[in-house]
């Protein structure tokens, strides 16, 4: 009997304090939209840019760390 009144407090809670449904969703996207609408069209821009020059660097780094040149060798003097 313990186990059930677990698992109902568990459902209840779930219900609660689920995943937004789309009606939540499309609220959310409207509040996004009426503070950021001027500026959103930049923030994405800049989002895609920001997204290909990650993916741009993180390519050059696998390029020179598959390199097979030999590596300049320090030593303390």
């Amino acid at each position: 009997m313990h186990c059930e009144s677990i698992k109902m407090t568990d459902t209840l809670l779930l219900a609660v304090f689920g995943m937004p449904g789309p009606f939540e969703l499309l609220i959310v996207a409207g509040i996004i939209l009426l503070l950021f609408g001027k500026r959103l069209p930049e923030v994405m821009g800049s989002l895609g840019r920001s997204i290909v020059e990650f993916k741009k660097g993180a390519s050059e780094d696998t390029e020179t760390t598959n390199d097979d040149s030999p590596q300049a060798k320090v030593t303390d003097s």
